[in-house]
Order: C-alpha cells, then structure tokens, then sequence
C-alpha cells in the first residue's frame, strides 16, 4: 500500500514538475523565432521524410506521432509556440516519425503490442476482479489476468528506450541545425528530461501493481 501511495505522489509531483516547466519556458522566446511546427517541417525534410504530415491538436500535452496515418500531432501551444519548450517536444515527436521512417526496433516491438493490447485491456479489469473474488476456487482466471497484466508492464518498459532515443534526437537536431543557443538547449533538454520521467513513473507503476497480484496468486498457491 506505501508503495503505491508514493509512486501516486511520484507521479503527480512530475506532472506538476513538468507543466510548471511548460509554462516558465513558453515565457521565453527562442532567438531564431521558429514555432514548433516550423521545427517539426524541418527536422522532417531534413531527414528525407516527405510523407509525414504536421498538424495541430486541442489539449494539452496531447503531443504525439502517430504511425498509421503518419501525423506529427502537436497540442496548440507545441505547434505555435516559438520557445525552448515548444521546439524541443516538436523535435521529440518528429524523432519518433524519423525512427519509424528508419525502422527503429523498439519502436517496432512497441508498435506490434499496441492491437493486442487494445484488445486485451478491454477485458483485463474485469478478469483481474473475477480472478480475485474466485480465487479460493480456481486460480487459473487470476492467472490469466496477471499475464495479460504482465503484457500491459512489459509494453510500459519497451516505451523506455523509444522516449529517451526520440528526445536523444530531437535535442541533437536542434543543436546542430543551430535552432537553439547553449542556454536555449539547456531549457529544452530539462524539458524532455521531466516528460520523460512520466513515462519512467508509469513503469514503475505498473510494476508495483503487477506484483501485487502476483503476490496475491503466489499466496494463494502456496496455501
């Protein structure tokens, strides 16, 4: 239970951490004067990719590349905004469209999860819930449910490296086209580095609570 109560707290505290950061940087405009939505056409003809399209996305951090239509969807503030912040998750999401572009492999592994997770986590709750109130009878429904679980931590895992690459090359574009000054990068690498740390936390999370039913199934064998 402590543990879930801190990783709750992990969690809103990065949130906070990373809006907070959003928003001091969107106060301070970039030098070169270029929106995150010029970066992200950019960063793309650059890398020789011409089938990717770029628009603009109500909510907030709603930022994300989607590979079946091949769309960079940037939040309005990302797309229009002209500061460290807004460049650096533009050239974030594009990083995803370029390892795409260049068959990346956990971007791969991650992109082959997602059918068969959107399919498993319709019925995922309400198995773990049946396994738990029949697990003085049969085992095999929880059993069931922590495998499936498993599916849903191994996918949250595999997002790691396909983060950390996409920011990785988002914040070497930015240096070496010139788009950012020294401190300006400085400003956009602490971005990535709090939106990144959602990802980490959710991992985290869904460790926690894979473990906890497994620990509820091992009780119960070992009854």
């Amino acid at each position: 239970m402590y543990l879930f109560i801190l990783i709750f707290i992990a969690s809103s505290l990065v949130s906070w951490i990373l809006k907070s950061k959003l928003e001091k940087y969107s106060r301070t405009a970039l030098q070169s004067n270029l929106s995150g939505q010029e970066v992200a056409q950019m960063m793309l003809r650059d890398n020789g990719i011409f089938d990717v399209k770029v628009i603009s996305t109500e909510g907030q951090l709603t930022d994300h590349y989607n590979p079946a239509d091949k769309t960079v969807n940037l939040s309005n503030e990302i797309y229009y905004g002209r500061n460290a912040a807004a460049v650096a998750v533009a050239a974030h999401e594009v990083g995803h469209a370029v390892q795409h572009a260049e068959a990346y492999a956990w971007l791969g592994f991650r992109s082959a999860m997602v059918p068969m997770l959107s399919f498993t986590s319709r019925f995922m709750s309400i198995i773990l819930l049946a396994g738990i109130l029949m697990l003085e009878y049969n085992a095999l429904p929880l059993t069931i449910g922590v495998g499936l679980f498993a599916l849903t931590t191994i996918f949250s895992f595999i997002t790691l490296p396909v983060e950390f690459d996409a920011s990785a090359r988002g914040l070497k574009y930015l240096s070496s086209r010139g788009i950012v000054t020294a401190q300006e990068h400085s400003l956009s690498k602490n971005a990535l580095h709090w939106a990144a740390m959602t990802y980490v936390v959710a991992a985290l999370g869904s460790l926690a609570t894979l473990l906890y039913y497994a620990s509820i199934l091992m009780g119960r064998r070992n009854d």
